[in-house]
């Protein structure tokens, strides 16, 4: 009797034991069959670090496809501090290099992420400085392509087409108002890193980044620049403290051309005072016309036959309220009782 139990508690556990490991075997089965695409997936994403590459800008161009904005290939600095062997060294060599000190750029080389920007002074290097830290061959260095705006006409035409920040985002003009169009989609190239940051023995992928879209202006560069002679000669001649210029076609309302003084230029905004870069005066210093309008006015009076010259009168108080806004002559009082051929 008490062998049968003794062989029944063996026979139990074992069974136990078997059913245990059958457990296990079909779960690592499930997981090597079935959950491979998803969890080789989630391991590829967790291994995977992406060094971001700028999409370009799309160009703006006037009504004859000269291009009016365009786009400079640059390369930028990218660490991934895991990667970098001796800080100190690769820190004093970057300071070096990019006139910055050692206590900053060993912030940088030394901080606790994936990917490390170096900003601003890492951002846009010229061809020199680039090619100089690219000679360190320092692992957890990398120079990454990017895209700097670039407008080949300097001054002309810079309040209509804005500018653009360090990051190649619209901040004014056509710039900004069409920046969801002219906006490039960033690509990468990816690398495969372990849990500790080293680079994994394993392919890059590369994917491709998208231009973003072309803009056509109504703007005639001949004219603009026919614009741009004559407020020069203006602001020469007599020094005054604004002018502007704008054409229009007036059979179709397009703009063929505007400008104004004060310009800047729109590769070094950073140089000149918010007012001169953020006003663009045909635009922003709107004047009623005035006198110079009345022809237009007349024109159509006299053509409608609703106002005799000669015979019907009109009365200058020196003012009158136009929306809740005064609008004075220019002579105090104003001209009294005339005939509208005197007014004109």
């Amino acid at each position: 009797m008490f062998f049968e139990k003794v062989n029944f508690r063996i026979k139990l556990v074992f069974s136990f034991i078997t059913l245990f490991f059958l457990m296990v075997v079909l779960k690592v089965g499930y997981i090597q069959i079935i959950e491979y695409r998803k969890l080789n997936t989630l391991a590829y994403d967790l291994w995977g670090r992406n060094l971001p590459i700028e999409g370009d800008r799309g160009r703006i161009l006037d009504r004859n496809g000269v291009v009016l904005a365009d786009n400079l290939t640059t390369t930028s600095l990218i660490l991934v501090p895991n990667q970098i062997e001796n800080k100190g060294e690769v820190a004093k060599d970057l300071a070096k290099i990019l006139n910055v000190s050692y206590e900053e750029m060993y912030s940088h080389v030394s901080k606790e992420t994936s990917i490390e920007r170096v900003h601003p002074e890492g951002r846009r290097l010229s061809y020199d400085i680039a090619e100089k830290i690219y000679n360190l061959h320092h692992k957890g260095v990398y120079l990454v392509k990017e895209s700097k705006r670039y407008y080949p006409h300097d001054y002309k035409l810079s309040h209509v087409l804005g500018y653009v920040g360090i990051d190649n985002q619209g901040l004014s003009g056509i710039e900004l108002v069409y920046d969801s169009y002219l906006m490039g989609e960033n690509g990468s190239i990816k690398y495969f890193s372990d849990a500790k940051g080293g680079r994994l023995e394993m392919a890059e992928e590369y994917v491709q980044p998208q231009k973003g879209m072309d803009i056509m202006l109504t703007i005639d560069f001949r004219i603009q620049t026919m614009i741009e002679r004559e407020l020069d000669n203006a602001v020469a001649r007599y020094n005054p403290d604004h002018a502007l210029i704008l054409a229009m076609d007036p059979k179709t309302g397009e703009i063929l051309g505007m400008s104004a003084r004060p310009t800047f230029s729109p590769n070094n905004y950073q140089n000149y005072s918010k007012e001169v870069i953020n006003r663009n005066l045909p635009i922003w210093m709107t004047y009623e016309p005035g006198s110079t309008f009345k022809i237009i006015t007349y024109a159509a009076a006299i053509n409608e036959g609703v106002v005799d010259i000669f015979k019907d009168t009109f009365y200058d108080t020196g003012g009158v309220t136009v929306e809740g806004e005064r609008l004075k002559c220019w002579k105090k009082g104003g001209h009294g009782h005339q005939t509208f051929l005197q007014v004109i």
